[in-house]
Parts: C-alpha cells; structure tokens; sequence
C-alpha cells in the first residue's frame, strides 16, 4: 500500500511532514509514503500581511482540492492555520503529541529575557495576537509588522536592525533551531493560538483505511486540547484579523482553559479562564467563547 502526504513546501512544513512520516513508519512499516509538496496562496503573496489576503485557510486550501481530487491520500498542517470549519468530504484524524505550545523570542545579541530590552526596543511580528499581549506588558515596545518563514523572519533581525523577533517554540524545535531560543514567553504573558504546536492530519471522511493507520500515533492529551482550543475558536468564529488565542491546561481529570478576545485595534482586549473535566473540553470551549464575547460587548 502507498500513502501520497501532501504539504506545504518551506523548511518548516517539510521538517514536519517528514518527522510524521517517520512516526507513520515505525507502525506501519509495510507502507510506502510519498511526499507532494503543493504550492498555496499564503506562500505565493509574500508581500503583504496576512489579514490584508485573506483569512485563516490561506495555507492550506489548495492542499484541500488536492485531498478531495484524490492527488493526496493525507495533509500535514499547523494546526493553528486551520479555518474553523473543514470543506465537506474532509475531516481531522486523530494528532500526534503537541510540541511545546508557548511563543519565543529570539533576540539580537545581549538579551535575555523581555525585562532586559530597553525602552523603546524594536520586535518584529506579523501576529495582532503577539503584538497586543506584548504592548499590554511592555506599551513602550515598537512592534514591527514581518512575514515569511521562520528562516527569513530571524535575519530581520540583522536586516531591519530589530531588537527581536516573536515566533512559535514548538516550529524553532522541530526545525531543530531551538538553541536559537533565547526566551520562551510564559502563558500568562502571552496566550498561544489555538492549538499552536499541534499537527493537525487531514483526510478524506470516507477513508477508514488511512484513519486507522494515523490513529497509530494518537495522542489522548492533545486530542482534549483541540477539542478545547478549537471549540472557543469556532465559539468567538475567530480569523487571522483580530487578536485571539486560546490555551488548554491539563492537570488529571480537570482542564483549565484560557481564551482571549479582541479588536482589530488592540483597543479592547478579554481575557477569561474556565474549569472543567476532559469530557467536557469542546463544551467548556464554546462556553468560555460565550462568556468572553459578552464581555467584549459590555
């Protein structure tokens, strides 16, 4: 039997790709697996930021016709890139163990930690996200509007002349560049998106066989933070234009789950906390939505 994974072509999404294929392959090892690299709208505008082309979904909707034609049998994405709602005929299977879901810093040189940066200090992110948590600990930054792949957004640092860049620790790792870390941002300084450090594995809703082989590389814990983080994504019907993240703690039986909220602006921010069980993580996601949007519209 043969397995045709679809993916997007930068560094990041072929390191990515590859390591899934591995795990695949220690379970499966009489499968054969070939890897498509597949060309989207998010990788051919480079030029612009990403709220200005477009919503979440830009990655990943040509990699989606592809699995629906059939030309793939499985996709490899960031979760976090997902749109709320997949295109009929398609469905997640079941993700491998999250890598760490915390943002990094990566500074030029002398740095540490956010305290070290002097006043004014110039940070390079492309995410409403990133920015508004940062300013909302540190309003005397500078934030710098950057884009492209992980690679291209570090040597900003030397190109633009900025003091640092905010990227996901969980794409530094896997790209195996994590001594280039200089400092993990703590959640209650930074919330992630949803599911930030999570593969998510798309396929056809009919293909049973492909399913069965994913589920081979499952990971329970990760399942109830997807559930979570991706039920208050759908709940606020969160998009790449406003800022909003969500994080789900697992201690046990009980899941603490964390979402924020706001506008385009950064003018207005909500940030609300929900406890609850593991069989409840989709639930406890779309009530923590409720609750936060109607705090924004008090």
């Amino acid at each position: 039997m043969k397995l045709v994974v679809g993916t997007r072509g930068s560094n990041l999404a072929l390191v990515q790709t590859n390591w899934v294929v591995e795990q695949l392959k220690k379970n499966n090892p009489n499968i054969e697996f070939e890897i498509k690299i597949i060309k989207t709208k998010g990788d051919l505008i480079k030029d612009l930021p990403l709220d200005k082309i477009g919503d979440k979904g830009l990655f990943v909707k040509e990699i989606e016709k592809s699995l629906l034609d059939k030309e793939i049998d499985m996709a490899v994405h960031s979760m976090k890139d997902m749109p709320s709602y997949l295109p009929e005929g398609l469905k997640f299977a079941h993700s491998p163990r999250r890598e760490d879901p915390r943002d990094a810093l990566i500074f030029r040189e002398g740095y540490k930690t956010l305290e070290d940066l002097p006043q004014g200090a110039k940070i390079g992110t492309g995410s409403k996200r990133r920015k508004y948590q940062l300013l909302k600990h540190r309003p005397d930054l500078e934030i710098v509007p950057i884009r492209g792949n992980i690679e291209t957004r570090i040597k900003k640092i030397e190109i633009e002349n900025l003091d640092g860049v905010v990227l996901a620790a969980s794409g530094l790792r896997r790209a195996g560049l994590e001594e280039k870390i200089d400092y993990y941002i703590p959640t209650d300084i930074m919330l992630p998106a949803p599911a930030q450090g999570i593969l998510a594995l798309e396929i056809r809703e009919d293909d049973k066989e492909t399913e069965k082989i994913i589920d081979s590389i499952k990971d329970n814990i990760t399942k109830v933070q997807i559930d979570a983080e991706r039920g208050f994504l759908i709940g606020v019907n969160g998009s790449c234009h406003i800022p909003m993240g969500a994080y789900c703690e697992v201690d046990g039986e009980k899941i603490t789950l964390t979402g924020l909220y706001g506008d385009g602006d950064g003018k207005k921010i909500v940030i609300q906390s929900k406890e609850g069980t593991l069989a409840d993580a989709q639930k406890i996601g779309y009530e923590l939505a409720k609750s936060v949007l109607k705090e924004y519209e008090k």
